[in-house]
């Protein structure tokens, strides 16, 4: 006769097996919509910015800027008292590491309609991957631990959310990132869209009581 068989590791009440491939199918994502959204040329979002901003100014490649940025502002969870998951931690790897690997096979078209196709699939795009790895229930993306730490301080969540993507984006613009009418459209579409697949693509064994609602992007 077999044994019973091994149970799969769970972190609260997520099979941690189960969801590793959500999660990086997700992050992965995330990182070729953001490497479509640097090609096209038409403007990035605020964090985006900020890491193209980075890589101009210091010489990197703009997925090891994001990989810091990520990791700088992942060391601000602590004295704010949050707690990262297995999620938080690959994205800040994983979604930098994409960027570099899919830039590498890209490059800028020169006709407009072809640069406005590229950008018009990132963003939906963008939201599949977050819908993705937010549903594997392994953590949230280090930017929104800061909001909700911030929030929990007695900050509006919409202002400290409003507040950070702006430090960004007015950062990056100073250090040479793209900024243009890809921003605004990136800013206006990402909510709503991830709204839309964050619930539709949250996996089964998603943590009860866990957030759902995504204020913008989480990354």
């Amino acid at each position: 006769m077999h044994g019973a068989p091994t149970p799969l590791p769970v972190v609260g009440s997520v099979p941690v097996l189960r969801a590793a491939p959500r999660l990086l199918a997700g992050l992965v994502t995330c990182g070729a919509s953001v490497a479509l959204m640097v090609t096209a040329d038409l403007g990035l979002g605020p964090w985006d910015v900020l890491h193209q901003g980075i890589s101009r100014r210091v010489g990197i490649s703009i997925g090891i800027a994001t990989i810091l940025v990520g990791a700088t502002v992942l060391m601000m969870w602590f004295p704010l008292r949050e707690r990262p998951g297995i999620g938080t931690i690959t994205n800040v790897i994983v979604i930098g590491t994409t960027v570099d690997v899919v830039l590498s096979l890209l490059s800028t078209p020169d006709a407009l309609w072809q640069r406005w196709m590229m950008l018009l699939i990132a963003v939906p795009l963008l939201s599949i991957g977050v819908g993705l790895y937010l549903g594997a229930g392994l953590g949230p993306g280090p930017r929104d631990g800061v909001m909700t730490g911030l929030a929990r301080r007695g900050l509006p969540i919409g202002v400290a959310r409003t507040g950070i993507e702006m430090t960004a984006l007015v950062l990056g613009w100073l250090l040479g990132g793209t900024v243009g009418l890809g921003t605004i459209y990136i800013a206006a579409g990402i909510g709503p869209m991830v709204h839309v697949t964050v619930p539709r693509l949250r996996a089964p064994w998603y943590p009860p009581g866990a957030p759902h609602r995504v204020i913008g992007r989480s990354r």
